[in-house]
Parts: structure tokens; C-alpha cells; sequence
């Protein structure tokens, strides 16, 4: 009785094993994959309490959650030649169990492989600033190039890739933050510039006004002058009226051109005919056994009346040729 007591325990305690080795749980977000004696079994057990046969099967879970799978930094070289270093992340799950536990060893592992060789392809192909501004379209073609070969092959889907740094040499940086810094002066002035013609703009609108309503502009002295004075200064600025210093260079064109007048040289009148004025003519003296003969022969005793004879003898002369000049003309 004894030892029939002792064999029934000791079966049941066997078939405990057995149940115990036959029982697995599946998860919510697994999927258990059977191999009997290295078999693959085409059913694929949900998430519950499911049996197997304790002998000869093997269950393998295998998680059907998005994972994500970081991508060490790599370095490379874009189409314009640029070296950077770039990281980014994958999201991908799995879809086929099957596929991921038969077609492909240690999955992850080769997802991770799939994605620095595209990630390099990739950055190859495009130039810095479109790797800069249109990174939207860089991670859709790291999807696209990924999922070739690991969703039809693997059972694996690749729900997302993203770039998440990308480091560049600090020459590029100081470039880059010059050229940077220039476009930005560079909208600054033009959005000045902008500013200024539209303040002249309304300037030469309100001088318009001003200019068809001659008081507006003594309003707007006195007001400018108490917006001065409210300041509390000890100095007063007068603004001088325009109208004045064109009143001064009005006067001074005018001026200017009465003295331009003045100085300006006067037409030369013609010449006059030159007259020519005959020498006086000397009257001959003659020297007789020491007396002076005059011009008519008769002896001349002084000096006296030999000069008074030479006065008369040229007076009579000079009347006589001025006479048959006067004739001549």
C-alpha cells in the first residue's frame, strides 16, 4: 500500500513537470513562434496561456512593439564636399515573426547595420544645405532606402528615421556664422533703406500739405518748440525758417548778377587816323664877314632880332602847313 502510494505521487508530481513545461504565456505584445524538433509550425500563437507539447516543442516570443534603435555618429562626405558627422534614430517593428526569427539573425543588429550604410549613401548624395534646411526630405530617403531590404526579406517595417545632429568642422561654423551674419546686415539695411523712402515719402506728402496751407507750417514750429521746451532744457533751439534762406539766395543770385553785368567788358569804338604833325622848320643862317644873314637876304645885326626873325619865319610856316593839311582832308 505503501509503495502504491509512493508511485502515485511521484506521478503526479511527473505530470505537474509536464504541465508546468507544456504551459507558456504569451503577452499582449508578442506573438509565440512553435518549433517542434527544429520545425517551424505554420501556427502562430496570440498573446494568453497557451500548451505545447512539453517534449520536442520550443516556443520562441517574439515582440511586435516599435523599437528604437540609436545610430552611432558617422562620419562623411556630402556632394559638395563638406566632411561632417552625423547620428540619427530608427523606429521600426516587426510584422512577420517568422521572417525576423528565420530569414535574419539578430535582427536589431542588422537593422543597425542597414542604417549607417544608408545613412552614409544618403549624405553622399546630397549637398549641406539641403542636409540643413530640408531634412524632412532626408529622412524620408534613409526610409526609403531602408526599406528594401528589411521589409520584404526580414518581416521588419520601417516606421521612421530621423537625423538627430549633425556636427561640422569649426571652419565650416565660422563660415557659416559669417555668412550669417552678412545676411542679416544685409535685411537690415534693405528693411532701413525701406524705411527711409517711406518716411520720405510721407515727408514730401506732408511738406505738399504744408506748402498748400501756409499756416500748417507755423503750427508745427510752435509745436515742435513745445515739444523742446518740455524737456526742461536750459537751451532753446529756434528752428530757422526756410522761407528767410531763400529770400537771402534770391538776393544773392541777383546780386551776383547785376556785378556780372557791371564787370562784363564794353564793345572797342574804331580807331581814329593818326595826324601827323610836321616839324617846325629852322630857318637857314648865313654867316657874312661875321653878320647873320636872314631868310630874305637882309642882314640881321643882334641876336636879338635874329631870334625874333627865326619866331616870325616858323609861326609863318607852321600856318601855312596846317593850312594845306586842313585843304587835303
Amino acid at each position: 500500500m505503501g509503495v502504491l502510494i509512493t508511485v502515485l505521487v511521484v506521478c503526479a508530481a511527473a505530470g505537474l513537470v509536464l504541465l508546468a513545461m507544456s504551459l507558456r504565456n504569451v503577452q499582449q505584445y508578442e506573438k509565440g513562434v512553435v518549433f517542434r524538433f527544429g520545425r517551424l509550425l505554420p501556427d502562430i500563437r496570440g498573446p494568453g496561456l497557451r500548451v505545447i507539447r512539453p517534449i520536442g516543442d520550443r516556443m520562441q516570443k517574439v515582440s511586435v512593439q516599435t523599437e528604437v534603435l540609436g545610430i552611432p555618429p558617422q562620419g562623411s562626405i556630402t556632394a559638395d564636399n563638406v566632411t561632417l558627422t552625423v547620428d540619427a534614430v530608427v523606429y521600426f517593428k516587426v510584422i512577420d515573426p517568422v521572417k525576423a526569427l528565420v530569414n535574419v539573425r539578430n535582427y536589431p543588429s542588422a537593422v543597425s547595420q542597414i542604417a549607417q550604410t544608408s545613412l552614409r549613401a544618403v549624405i553622399g548624395r546630397a549637398d549641406l544645405d539641403t542636409l540643413l534646411s530640408d531634412r524632412d526630405h532626408i529622412n524620408a530617403e534613409l526610409k526609403k532606402v531602408m526599406d528594401a531590404p528589411t521589409e520584404e526579406p526580414w518581416g521588419l517595417r520601417i516606421e521612421r528615421v530621423e537625423i538627430k545632429d549633425i556636427a561640422l568642422p569649426e571652419s565650416m561654423m565660422r563660415s557659416m556664422s559669417k555668412q550669417a551674419e552678412a545676411e542679416r546686415e544685409r535685411r537690415a539695411r534693405v528693411i532701413a533703406a525701406d524705411g527711409e523712402f517711406q518716411a520720405s515719402q510721407r515727408l514730401s506728402d506732408a511738406a505738399a500739405t504744408m506748402a498748400d496751407t501756409p499756416g500748417a507750417l507755423q503750427l508745427r514750429l510752435l509745436q515742435t518748440v513745445v515739444d523742446v521746451s518740455a524737456e526742461k532744457n536750459s537751451t532753446l533751439v529756434m528752428p530757422f525758417p526756410v522761407e528767410m534762406l531763400r529770400f537771402f539766395e534770391r538776393q544773392s543770385r541777383e546780386t551776383d548778377g547785376e556785378s556780372a553785368r557791371r564787370s562784363s567788358p564794353r564793345p572797342a569804338l574804331p580807331a581814329l587816323p593818326e595826324l601827323t604833325i610836321p616839324a617846325p622848320p629852322t630857318a637857314p643862317a648865313f654867316s657874312l664877314s661875321g653878320e647873320r644873314v636872314g631868310s630874305g637876304g637882309e642882314r640881321i645885326g643882334s641876336r636879338t632880332a635874329v631870334a625874333r626873325e627865326r619866331r616870325d619865319n616858323w609861326t609863318a610856316r607852321a600856318d601855312s602847313d596846317f593850312g594845306a593839311s586842313d585843304d587835303g582832308g
